[in-house]
């Protein structure tokens, strides 16, 4: 799957989302063309025509163009007649009869990525609630196309690379993409998703030994920080846990791993097919 079909995908979820959280009968969107300043409209839910499909909203105009524009959420009240916004799209705006409208960009590292929609088919104020739930819905679509760049880099930086170029620093970085991807993947929602980065993660290491030693997921993420030469002070800030918790999981897993060192269980560990 391409790029950009994964993050339709995720923008078709988000609306989803945004519908039954709010009850807007109408949300829209999709992601900015690379290479060019402009949203192409790819994804409707809860639309009665193909108005709005394949739109081109360029950045600055329109409500959506005004959001990507500005990196911010934008709303009017009314489309047609909003002094607020240019207006080069009002036919398809009013071919498929709505009114009140929000735009919520989305935002991966200061970079707008796509556009969110929704809207109602009456002119009223879109209330702070509707905005919060559809801000959430970007912050959504954000936090998985991060996962999904990261990823990406990290199958790229495992590749195998031509003989005589030096490979000890890109598996370094592998392995702190590893201990990085590792670390984010409890914070996701989506249990789908979360599968798919820990499935990727699996990915860079060796296929493990029947009968083999099993490690605990946190004690895993926590061999993964250590492999990539983190202290346990650092390790406990990136995961999120105590320095004495850290070093119970590194205890245990350096017991289940027959090691008497920090060094000893990272080097059984990747024999074990547990770690790059």
């Amino acid at each position: 799957m391409t790029a950009d079909a994964v993050g339709a995908v995720e923008i078709g979820g988000a609306l989803a989302r945004l519908r039954r959280a709010t009850g807007l009968p109408v949300a829209f969107g999709g992601l900015v063309e690379s290479g060019r300043p402009q949203i192409r409209i790819s994804e409707l839910s809860g639309t009665t025509t193909a108005a709005l499909r394949s739109l081109a909203v360029t950045s600055g105009s329109g409500l959506g163009g005004k959001a990507v524009a500005l990196a911010r959420p934008c709303a009017v009240t009314d489309y047609s007649s909003s002094r607020q916004i240019s207006h080069e799209y009002d036919v398809p705006v009013a071919a498929e009869g709505i009114r009140a409208v929000l735009a919520v960009p989305v935002v991966v590292r200061r970079r707008v990525r796509g556009v969110l929609y929704g809207a109602l088919r009456s002119a009223q104020p879109l209330g702070d609630r509707t905005l919060g739930a559809a801000v959430a819905a970007a912050r959504d679509v954000e936090q998985a196309l991060v996962v999904r760049d990261e990823a990406r880099g990290l199958l790229a930086a495992a590749r195998p690379e031509p003989a005589g170029t030096e490979q000890g620093g890109a598996w370094e970085q592998v392995r702190e993409a590893h201990a990085a991807l590792r670390a984010l993947a409890p914070r996701i929602a989506d249990p789908q998703l979360r599968a798919e980065l820990l499935a990727a993660c699996g990915l860079l290491t060796a296929p493990p030994r029947a009968g083999g030693v099993t490690l605990a997921p946190r004690e895993l993420d926590v061999l993964s920080w250590v492999a990539a030469g983190a202290t346990n002070a650092t390790v406990a800030e990136r995961l999120g846990l105590r320095p004495e918790t850290v070093k119970g999981y590194l205890r245990s897993a350096m017991r289940k791993l027959g090691a008497h060192t920090r060094g000893e269980a990272v080097t059984a560990a990747r024999r074990a097919g547990l770690l790059p």
